[in-house]
């Protein structure tokens, strides 16, 4: 009797068990991050409110209870403050300033960055070294030459005595966000340019610049925001007090009016409330854009 042999199929291999993620999930995180995370947000903005509300009391409530509550809400503080010419002309050279230096961060920041990141010359990685170690020179080492150097160009008391270094100064940080951004932009969407007929500057203006929109939408607030808070450079420059900035004329105001400390408070608070609009309503570009940035 022949035996007939019987093929047996080959067993199926029983699919790995997922794996479970070590770690903690997100129902899960210690009570303790969220006591940490409210302390550094008190901390940050406790000395705001203690400001802002400083400016509504009166210096007798002041000197009786510093770290109090105003009993009796003082406006009048603000209202004075308002009605000088003085506070609204130095708030305009805080503006002109942050603006113009906004703009010239973000023009050329942008121009810079796009030939570092789209195009290949022997100078490239060298130049974008050169614009990396600007971050580890900040303004107050260069006080000394910078000042010199704004005194021969004739620049002294002028707004463009510190417009032109704050651009200077702010162009590191710009080119190190920007240039991911960049670099990120496919080349085959450039070569599909180059094919319908647009130019390198076509190209750059239609397509570069509108992809790149969140990365330059966070370097104009960063820009902007340091330039209406820079005080050393301002310091150093400006000695007409009709030419003074917000962060000069708060001094100015503070040794003025030393002895009338809610009027201090008022004038600080109104000097620092626009910078903190702008940040808090373009919070979320910033984050948005430096994410970016990591992953390009």
């Amino acid at each position: 009797m022949a035996a007939t042999a019987v093929q047996a199929t080959p067993a199926q291999p029983l699919a790995p068990a997922p794996k479970r993620r070590r770690g903690k999930t997100l129902d899960k995180v210690n009570p303790l991050v969220y006591v940490v995370a409210w302390l550094l947000v008190g901390v940050c903005v406790g000395p705001v409110i203690y400001i802002i509300l400083g400016g509504l009391r009166t210096n007798s409530q002041i000197t009786q209870d510093p770290s109090g509550f105003p009993t009796t809400w003082e406006w009048g503080n603000y209202s004075s403050v308002l009605n000088s010419s003085l506070f609204w002309q130095q708030a305009g050279n805080s503006a002109i300033s942050a603006i113009v230096t906004t703009i010239g961060v973000v023009v050329l920041g942008v121009m810079a960055s796009y030939v570092l990141a789209r195009y290949d010359f022997k100078a490239n990685a060298a130049m974008y070294s050169l614009f990396a170690a600007g971050l580890m020179f900040p303004m107050t080492v260069a006080i000394t030459p910078l000042y010199l150097m704004i005194k021969n160009l004739g620049l002294m008391n002028s707004l463009a005595g510190i417009i032109l270094p704050q651009i200077a100064f702010a162009l590191p940080t710009t080119i190190i966000i920007l240039v991911p951004f960049l670099r990120a932009i496919p080349k085959e969407l450039e070569e599909a340019a180059s094919i319908d007929g647009a130019s390198r500057l076509g190209f750059f203006f239609r397509m570069v610049v509108p992809l790149s929109i969140p990365g330059v939408v966070t370097v104009g607030i960063l820009a902007f925001v340091a330039a209406w808070n820079s005080y050393m450079l301002p310091l150093f420059i400006l000695n007409d007090e009709s030419m003074y900035t917000l962060p000069l004329g708060v001094q100015s105001f503070a040794s003025q009016y030393s002895v009338d400390t809610a009027r201090v408070l008022a004038f600080t608070s109104l000097s620092m409330i626009p910078a903190l609009i702008f940040f808090s309503l373009f919070e979320r570009r910033i984050v948005g854009g430096l994410t970016g940035a990591v992953k390009g």
